[in-house]
């Protein structure tokens, strides 16, 4: 399979010059969630038996399907991402998508085109950029206003979990020349990357123009992957940020679960995040998936770490020293950001043990999970309650934790007290309230509305963390990571 991987590397690089290959996007598998129990590991396949602990032979695979859509020879005439596409395709790393995900494929090769075409006035070619500093130009901005907005719009890709978003928008950066200034990254981490910048500029009048200049200066073409905005600090920042990044001529290219005019629905002060839907509606080609097919939940998922019921402590237990081999776990401590630790009760061979109260009910955030991420390429988390209103915030932060975890690429092993949609039952949009129906029982209604959590934003992030968590325990990405590892270990041997 290493030597499939190689070949297939050597004949992308023949066929388009490339540099920094991000494929997560490959790694987007399709499953399907069988909400039941054997013994006492979750099942995640059509009504199959779960194999423990097996691993059959790796594989990657996308299913693009449902009804087939064909690309035309017209649009192969072209190189871009379509080209790509029907290659993976004919190579079989793919089959043939369905018309939603064609027509967000045309809107990629249509950005694509206008991006080449347009490339020097977009000075998208770092080599012949001209080489100014943020802080000389902020400088310089103090005495003569600059504008210099793209002639391209970006693409603002939005839809429900698992339609492929990532997957598209990877599939579009991989295909941009490697001398582009172009970044990809997910939305958490930029905006952890923005405050970190902003506190290193507390000094200076207007620390946000500087490092909008200093962020334009390294990226004209911005990837930004799960855009959603839950926190009124980001909130209150977006507009004044992006409009001076459109206006340092960046272009942006997102993906997220929602239209733009649904970002930071009933969050607080609201009115004063407005102006920046309006700023990213005219700056952007909003472009919705309509696919209503998760293909995280459509492949033959047998395998996972997920345990729950009598039995979840013993078998939690045994994989976790499983996975450590030889090695003694014992109290470490992971550096996150601006000098803070994070204290990781046992770690050993890549793992990191947490009860679940000393990830998510303690004062934590997504600096801390990519932290520890970066050290730590499997959790082990016990204790996984079913979420309400009496624990929202805890919630909250596990939606953020599994996101850092699937953006990482991580390994997850954890006891809960149901399966993945269980625990989110009792969270519900405002929509899904006014259309619950009435229980027969008073008593019973009674005590699930003591705990029923009304919240729009952890509502509509549940079935993303529902379907990621599917994913991280099939069959197909624990061989993934299982293969991610085995090559870093290789490259490390070969280093050696």
């Amino acid at each position: 399979m290493r030597t499939i991987f190689r070949s297939v590397r050597q004949f992308r690089s023949a066929f388009r010059h490339q540099g920094d290959n991000i494929l997560s996007g490959l790694g987007r598998r399709q499953y399907y969630l069988a909400n039941r129990r054997v013994g006492s590991t979750y099942n995640l396949s059509h009504n199959a038996e779960v194999y423990r602990f097996s691993h059959p032979s790796y594989r990657i695979s996308r299913a693009l399907f449902a009804e087939a859509a064909k690309v035309t020879s017209e649009d192969l005439s072209r190189a871009g991402p379509l080209v790509e596409y029907e290659r993976r395709i004919a190579a079989g790393d793919l089959v043939d998508g369905d018309n939603c995900q064609v027509d967000t494929l045309r809107e990629l090769q249509r950005l694509y085109d206008d991006l080449v075409k347009s490339a020097d006035a977009c000075r998208l070619d770092r080599y012949e950029a001209s080489e100014k500093s943020s802080r000389s130009r902020w400088l310089w901005s103090r005495f003569i206003p600059q504008s210099s907005y793209s002639p391209v719009k970006g693409l603002y890709l939005y839809g429900g979990v698992g339609t492929g978003k990532t997957m598209l928008m990877d599939l579009f950066y991989n295909q941009l020349p490697c001398s582009w200034r172009k970044k990809r990254i997910h939305f958490h981490d930029f905006m952890l990357d923005v405050h970190s910048r902003l506190q290193k500029h507390r000094g200076v009048a207007d620390p946000l123009e500087v490092v909008a200049g200093e962020i334009s200066d390294e990226s004209v073409l911005l990837c930004l992957d799960e855009f959603m905005v839950t926190d009124v600090a980001d909130a209150l920042i977006l507009n004044r940020l992006f409009s001076q990044l459109f206006s340092n001529g960046m272009i942006l290219v997102s993906t997220s679960n929602r239209a733009p005019d649904k970002l930071y629905e009933g969050g607080l002060q609201r009115d004063l995040f407005l102006p920046f839907i309006s700023t990213l509606k005219e700056r952007c080609v909003v472009h919705e998936i309509g696919s209503s097919t998760d293909y995280r939940k459509l492949t033959s998922a047998q395998q996972g770490f997920y345990f729950t019921g009598k039995e979840s402590k013993a078998l939690f237990k045994q994989k976790f020293e499983q996975l450590i081999g030889e090695h003694t776990a014992g109290p470490q401590e992971v550096e996150v950001v601006m000098g803070r630790t994070l204290q990781v009760p046992l770690g050993a061979n890549g793992c990191a043990y947490f009860p679940f109260e000393e990830l998510c009910d303690k004062p934590l955030g997504a600096a801390d999970y990519f932290g520890l991420f970066k050290r730590f390429h499997t959790l082990a988390l016990e204790g996984v309650p079913i979420f309400g209103l009496h624990n929202r915030t805890a919630a909250y932060r596990f939606v953020t934790l599994v996101d850092v975890m699937y953006e990482n690429k991580a390994r997850f092993l954890c006891t809960a007290e149901g399966t993945p949609f269980e625990l989110f039952e009792r969270i519900v949009t405002i929509s899904d309230a006014q259309h619950m129906a009435p229980r027969t029982s008073s008593r019973s209604r009674k005590t699930d509305d003591m705990d029923l959590c009304v919240d729009n934003e952890l509502g509509f992030a549940k079935d993303r963390t529902i379907s990621r968590l599917t994913e991280m325990n099939s069959t197909e990405y624990l061989d993934q990571h299982a293969a991610m590892l085995a090559e870093k270990q290789l490259s490390l041997e070969d280093g050696g």
